[in-house]
C-alpha cells in the first residue's frame, strides 16, 4: 500500500496531495461540518521532482533533520546520501522515525556518484568538509553545515580550530547563511556556510541593534544553553545520559569555537571590531536552544525601542518572531519548527536591557535555515517544506 489515509475536519475544503493535486471526498451531511478525506503519499517520488539533492552525512542529528524536512518539499528529492560508517543501509534502518521515506541506500563518500545531483546539504563533521567540498562538481549548489567556511580569515579559523585551512581560494566565494540578514547575498551564491546554531540565536536579536545604533557595542554578555543534540551523535562520554541528566554542563568557557562566528556579525553590523562575553552550556534535553543576552543601552535609549526595532526589522520576516511585551519565549515555542522567538526586558540596572531569544538548534540552528538558504538559492519560496508549526508539549 504506497499512500496512507487521513480523516480530518477542516474549516475550509482544502487538501493538497504532495505530487501538487487535490484529491477531495467531502461528506456534508452533518450540518455545518465537512469531513475531509485526503489521500497523502508518504513515499518521496525522487523522479517527480525538479532538483536533485545529495546529503552527505546523512546518518548524524543534521542530516537526518534534512531528510525529515525534505518530505514535504514539493520540489527537491533525495538522489544521494552519504554516510561512511553506515554504508549500505537505509535511512529507516538508521533513523526508524523515517522508514516510510522511499530514498537511496546511504553509500561512503568515496563511493558517491554525484552525476544524478544539482546541489548537496554538506552535514559532515568539523575539520573533514574542506576537502570534500573542494573536491565536488563545480556545478553542485552547496549549503555546508559545518564550521569550516563560516569564518572569512582563515588565520582565525586555524587559530580557533587548530588546523590550517585547506580551501583558502574557496573560501573567498562562501557567503555566509544568516537567511534573514543576508538574504540576497544568499541568492546568487554557489556555496552558503550554514551558521551555527548559537550564532543565529544571537545575532538574529542583536544584529539589528547595533545596526540602529540602540545598544552599545561593548560589554555584551551571551549565556546559551543548548539541548544534548547540539553535541552531534558520536559516542562520547560527557554526553552519556548519567553524565547530562539531572545537571547542566558549562564548556568551551572562555574558549567556544562559535566566539569568533558571533563576533564576526556582531563586527560586520558595527562597523568595528566587537568582542562579547560568551558562555554555552549543555542542558538535559534533546533539543531546543536559549541565549539570554544582556547589553548596554545607548544613550537616551529604552528597553521598549529596542522592541519596536526588532518588530520594525522582522515586521515581514515568517520565521522570526517578536512577542509582546512581558511574554518570555520559551524553548518549547520553538521545538521542531524553524522559528525564533525573541524578546527584550528591562534589566533592573539602569541603562542595560535583557534580551531572550530562542530557537531548535537542529532547525532553525541548522537543517532548516539550511533549507531556508537552499530555497533561496534555487529560486524557491524561503518558506517551501518548512511550514511546520511547533511541537507542544
Amino acid at each position: 500500500m504506497n499512500s496512507a489515509t487521513f480523516s480530518s475536519t477542516f474549516l475550509r475544503t482544502g487538501c493538497l496531495r504532495k505530487d501538487g493535486v487535490n484529491n477531495l471526498k467531502a461528506d456534508t451531511r452533518n450540518a455545518g461540518k465537512v469531513f475531509v478525506k485526503c489521500y497523502v503519499n508518504t513515499k518521496t517520488q525522487k523522479a517527480e521532482k525538479e532538483v536533485r539533492l545529495g546529503v552527505l552525512g546523512a546518518s548524524g542529528y543534521t542530516g537526518s533533520e534534512i531528510v525529515r524536512l525534505l518530505a514535504n518539499h514539493p520540489h527537491f528529492g533525495i538522489t544521494l546520501m552519504t554516510a561512511d560508517r553506515k554504508a549500505g543501509q537505509s535511512i529507516g534502518s538508521v533513523f526508524p522515525h523515517l522508514v516510510s521515506q522511499d530514498l537511496p541506500k546511504m553509500v561512503a563518500i568515496k563511493d558517491a556518484d554525484f552525476s544524478d545531483v544539482d546541489a548537496v546539504f554538506c552535514c559532515l563533521p568539523h575539520g573533514t568538509t574542506q576537502e570534500i567540498i573542494k573536491g565536488l562538481p563545480k556545478s553542485l549548489k552547496i549549503v555546508d553545515l559545518s564550521a569550516d567556511f563560516r569564518l572569512r580569515d582563515i588565520s582565525e579559523y586555524e587559530e580557533w580550530y587548530g588546523q590550517a585551512h585547506s580551501a583558502p581560494e574557496l573560501q573567498k566565494e562562501v557567503v555566509y547563511g544568516l537567511t534573514e540578514i543576508l538574504r540576497e547575498e544568499i541568492k546568487g551564491a554557489r556555496v552558503v556556510a550554514n551558521p551555527g546554531c548559537y550564532p543565529t540565536s544571537v545575532q538574529l536579536p542583536l544584529v539589528p541593534l547595533i545596526k540602529a545604533n540602540l545598544i552599545e557595542s561593548k560589554n555584551i554578555i551571551i549565556d546559551s544553553k543548548s539541548g544534548v543534540s547540539g553535541a552531534g551523535r558520536g559516542a562520547k562520554e560527557a554526553n552519556l545520559y548519567t553524565e547530562i541528566a539531572e545537571g547542566i554542563y558549562s564548556y568551551g568557557v572562555t574558549r567556544h569555537r562559535h566566539v569568533p562566528e558571533i563576533e564576526q556579525g556582531l563586527s560586520d553590523a558595527a562597523n568595528s571590531k566587537v568582542t562579547v562575553s560568551f558562555t554555552p552550556h549543555l542542558m538535559p534535553m534533546s533539543r531546543g536552544m536559549q541565549s539570554t543576552i544582556y547589553v548596554e543601552l545607548a544613550a537616551g535609549v529604552n528597553f521598549k525601542d529596542l522592541n519596536q526595532q526588532l518588530k520594525l526589522s522582522y515586521e515581514d520576516e515568517e520565521f522570526v518572531v517578536v512577542m509582546e511585551e512581558g511574554a518570555v519565549p520559551r524553548t518549547h515555542n520553538t521545538r521542531g519548527s524553524n522559528f525564533c522567538f525573541i524578546n527584550v526586558f528591562p534589566d533592573r540596572i539602569p541603562g542595560r536591557a535583557i534580551i531572550i531569544s530562542v530557537i531548535d538548534n537542529l532547525v532553525k540552528g541548522a537543517s532548516g535555515q539550511a533549507l531556508q538558504n537552499l530555497n533561496l538559492m534555487m529560486g524557491f519560496p524561503e518558506n517551501t517544506g518548512l511550514l511546520y508549526q511547533p511541537l507542544f508539549p
